[in-house]
């Protein structure tokens, strides 16, 4: 690539690596939901076991994106990216040769935290070696990847389940990560820049991660069942860990994540946004699916999705430029109004029938308006990131996302299982809606524009 700069720099394909990566990084947070059933057919988990399949992957994933985000920054983000590459594609492997359950979740765990190491790594090393122009474009591509791997979860799952098997859900990360490993040692050379400090805080990196995994531990279990004590517990005991880690930070000589970070112009409302926007288009998404498929076998209701799939691609590569013409806090206010009306859509479908015009309709108006808002909340939170903290910023940002993912499923699950399934589908929608509105609050935390360039930050 012409405009790319730097001792190290992205090669023709770097994008294309980086954005695959994360495609599947965030894919197999949604597609293995919809091979759940299938899977506890042949192994026998259980319905409290089960729900470890889709937990031991957002859990561990939540929890490390901290520290995988600061080993980018200390080994250095094309080193980490390749390192998490391996782990997610062995244990992919691992999830689809499975014989039991144990053999199961514990590849789960391993997948998820070579997907910690994975995902920071990618962003950083997309941003460390671009002109301004390049990295708005790279980042428009990445979020496009990112968001419609979430988004292809519900299809792709559904789809390979009863086309292949539930093994095909794992089995197929295998050639992707193969080829992107291959790919990544020409299109992304060396070791990249590190930054100068070359410890690590361990008590640190010990407390938050345990502390945000029993929080996505936590919204896990509410989501499967409100009642539970064991989700209760959770979110009990994360937060006096995560406010010891804050108090351990503060005097820590080399911290996990930087106090200037937090005061990083645009970092706190980025990732205020970056968790609204997955919480506000989690329950919609997962409602409509449940809806579709009550209608239609998988195969058939997985045709309706690609719409919003496209639809947030656009967006995503729309949301670069129209941030930079109109301001990212614009672009989120304009995103998560866009989300609300798409999502208030899907409170005109029947009781019987698919109608496709309708969702159609709302799919396309909640994905590009995702899309704006997502290239938004990443801009805002990573664009005025020093060099040697982007790797952590990326893992805090991923690691909001990923909460907000969570936090939106545990809100949405218990209503759509109310005795009346259409009561529990508009249930679903609304919480989405209110969601959406509080993402606009929170947009006005944000910049009304990035001030610095990425130049200005060398």
């Amino acid at each position: 690539m012409s405009d790319l700069t730097g001792n190290t720099p992205v090669r023709a394909g770097g994008w294309a690596v980086v954005c695959v990566a994360q495609f599947v990084v965030v894919l197999d947070a949604t597609i293995v939901t919809m091979a759940l059933p299938a899977i506890d057919a042949e192994l026998g988990f259980g319905p409290v076991g089960l729900l470890w399949v889709f937990t031991a992957y957002t859990v561990t994933l939540a929890g490390l994106l901290i520290l995988g985000g600061r080993a980018a920054d200390l080994a250095g983000p094309r080193r980490m990216f390749r390192a998490g590459l391996i782990a997610f594609t062995a244990a992919s492997l691992g999830c689809a040769l499975a014989w039991s359950p144990a053999a199961l979740i514990v590849s789960r765990l391993v997948q998820g935290a070579g997907a910690a190491l994975l995902a920071p790594a990618a962003l950083a090393a997309l941003s460390e070696a671009l002109s301004p122009e390049a990295a708005r474009r790279a980042l428009g591509w990445w979020t496009a990847a990112g968001a419609g791997g979430g988004a292809s979860g519900w299809v792709l799952g559904g789809v390979l389940t009863q086309l292949g098997g539930w093994r095909w859900v794992f089995a197929v990360n295998v050639p992707i990560g193969l080829l992107a490993l291959v790919v990544s040692f020409r299109a992304l050379p060396g070791r990249g820049r590190t930054t100068p400090v070359r410890t690590l805080d361990l008590p640190g990196a010990a407390l938050v991660t345990a502390g945000i995994a029993l929080t996505a531990l936590g919204l896990s279990e509410i989501a499967h069942d409100p009642t539970t004590p064991r989700g209760w517990a959770a979110l009990a005991g994360a937060a006096p860990l995560l406010a010891l880690f804050a108090k351990v930070e503060r005097h820590s000589p080399q911290p996990l994540t930087p106090g200037s970070l937090a005061r990083t112009r645009g970092v706190l409302g980025g990732n205020l946004t970056a968790a609204a926007v997955t919480a506000s288009t989690s329950p919609p998404m997962l409602t409509a699916a449940l809806y579709v498929q009550a209608q239609l076998p998988p195969a058939q209701a997985g045709l309706i999705f690609p719409a919003f799939n496209l639809a947030v691609i656009g967006g995503s590569l729309a949301g670069p430029r129209a941030a930079l013409r109109h301001g990212t806090r614009r672009m989120l206010l304009a995103g998560f109004t866009g989300i609300a009306f798409g999502v208030a859509l899907l409170l005109l479908i029947p009781r019987d029938g698919v109608p496709l015009a309708l969702l159609l309709a709302a799919f396309t108006v909640m994905g590009l308006s995702l899309g704006l808002a997502s290239v938004s909340s990443t801009t805002a939170g990573t664009a005025e990131v020093v060099e040697g903290q982007r790797g952590v910023a990326a893992g805090v940002l991923t690691s909001s996302a990923q909460l907000g993912t969570t936090l939106g499923l545990a809100l949405c699950a218990p209503v759509t299982a109310a005795d009346d399934p259409m009561t529990g589908y508009r249930l679903g929608f609304l919480i989405g809606i209110v969601v959406a509105l509080a993402g606009a609050v929170a947009a006005f935390t944000v910049p009304r524009a990035v001030r610095r360039t990425a130049d200005e930050l060398r």
